[in-house]
């Protein structure tokens, strides 16, 4: 019992006591490694598949893309939601309020979990075909999903369990949990996949990254199990309320929308190169150019995962000082890793690309997309940090804004028009300007940010 007390003195000491800076890096670091963690396995992933040497591999997987983004989706939504909300009742000293939150949410998510697992099964074939499958990738993609769906069972509420550990500073079991099972997926992948072990395909893949997200989520269990956590998720708390979901849904929902976004953007740039000449060159250049920049926002993800928390902790204790002076260092710290991952991508984005494809023209074209994509990468992390801030504050709404702006309303139109303008150059051109337009927005909204978190410090949502 003194070391759970210890452990909670301890937290809490990290979010309202310790310096917004200092607290920020500390809870940062180890959610950055453990986002970079998740980006080298999914490479490794499509390393060992490429080891299979059959395209119709490559094309199961990427069938159930869409499958995998309406989870993410659905993650988002509901764990960031989560994680903010319980961020500021933790601030205001509502422990219970925020062991409240969290455990509806991940009861939610257990019973979410188990429609889209038992639906996803029963309408598997249909869902696929909706999907792109023919006849041909159909087994495949079938084989694939079926271990998706078994894994939703874990993996929905494990993100909350994730999401909360962040909220209450617990920061470093969270980054135990996803790099245990990032790792553990490494060294399952060709034991399940390759003739010298089960022999089980595609499927042995999608398999591998089940069993390491249960492995994920059991680690997270015995945490909270443990005793350790300040945040407690005992059948006592479950109170699920159309009140509660629809806070939590309306802090979450614009964490999603940039992952739709994203999502959109990246289909609408393939849609878009397949009418130019050398069609394929540049869609695959893309796609390894989209591996790469997704590592760097993974760098600027993590950062937020640190800052989150001490911002939500700050405005629920309505502390206005401490939490402007997070908002600050948050927005230098988010503007300086922009700019070194903006330095670092356009010196070596040649030998970065090689890394990938010594293809000369797939490089070539890799090289352009990638300056092309990372020039004025700081837009993402002012937008990104934004949202973050706006959704902290309450004004969800703003955030929502924001989190369709760079890839959604900026960019959707460049590159659906600027392409059949100015050929690839339409493509290289597209990034860039939407980031002009989106810096200049974001640069407009400071001065409302602040004015809405000082009128809102006085009002916690629940």
């Amino acid at each position: 019992m003194n070391h759970s007390i210890e452990k909670n003195e301890n937290a809490s000491s990290v979010l309202g006591e310790m310096s917004p800076s200092k607290a920020i890096v500390k809870l940062a670091v180890p959610a950055t490694l453990a986002l970079l963690a998740k980006a080298v396995y999914n490479l490794v992933d499509t390393a060992y598949i490429g080891m299979l040497d059959s395209d119709i591999a490559f094309t199961a997987v990427g069938i159930t893309v869409p499958l995998l983004l309406i989870m993410v989706s659905l993650e988002n939504i509901f764990a960031a939601g989560a994680a903010v909300l319980a961020g500021r009742q933790l601030g205001s000293g509502d422990k219970d309020d925020a062991s409240t939150t969290v455990t509806t949410v991940i009861g939610l998510f257990i019973v979410i979990g188990i429609l889209l697992c038992v639906g996803g099964i029963i309408f598997m074939e249909p869902l696929m075909r909706a999907f792109g499958a023919s006849d041909t990738s159909l087994p495949l993609a079938k084989d694939y999903a079926f271990w998706m769906f078994i894994a939703a069972l874990a993996n929905l509420p494990a993100q909350s369990m994730n999401c909360a550990a962040r909220a209450e500073s617990s920061v470093k079991i969270s980054s135990i949990a996803v790099i245990t099972g990032a790792a553990a997926n490494i060294i399952l992948d060709p034991i399940f996949m390759f003739d010298w072990g089960f022999n089980m395909g595609v499927e042995g893949a999608s398999l591998a990254t089940t069993i390491s997200q249960f492995l994920t989520f059991g680690i997270l269990i015995w945490f909270y199990a443990s005793g350790r956590s300040i945040i407690k998720i005992r059948p006592r708390f479950f109170h699920p309320s159309w009140k509660l979901v629809k806070t939590v849904t309306l802090i979450g929902i614009p964490t999603a929308v940039i992952q739709i976004c994203l999502s959109v953007a990246s289909s609408l740039t393939n849609i878009a190169a397949a009418g130019l000449p050398q069609s394929d060159e540049i869609i695959a250049a893309f796609g390894v150019v989209q591996r790469l920049v997704l590592i760097g926002s993974y760098v600027i993800m993590g950062f937020m995962q640190g800052y989150q928390p001490v911002a939500a902790f700050a405005f629920g204790a309505k502390r206005e000082n401490r939490f402007h002076q997070s908002v600050r260092f948050a927005l230098k710290g988010s503007l300086v890793l922009t700019l070194l991952v903006t330095v670092s991508y356009i010196l070596f984005a040649k030998p970065l690309i090689l890394l990938f494809n010594n293809n000369p023209v797939i490089v070539d074209y890799g090289k352009s997309l990638l300056i092309s994509q990372v020039a004025l990468f700081p837009a993402f992390g002012l937008c990104y940090m934004m949202t973050i801030t706006y959704q902290t504050i309450g004004a969800s709404g703003y955030g929502l804004f924001l989190s369709l702006l760079r890839q959604g309303l900026f960019y959707v139109p460049f590159i659906i028009i600027l392409p059949k303008l100015l050929g690839v150059n339409g493509i290289y051109l597209s990034q860039p300007l939407s980031d002009i337009l989106t810096t200049l927005v974001c640069i407009f909204s400071i001065k409302k940010m602040k004015s809405l978190a000082s009128e809102n410090l006085q009002i916690i949502l629940m």
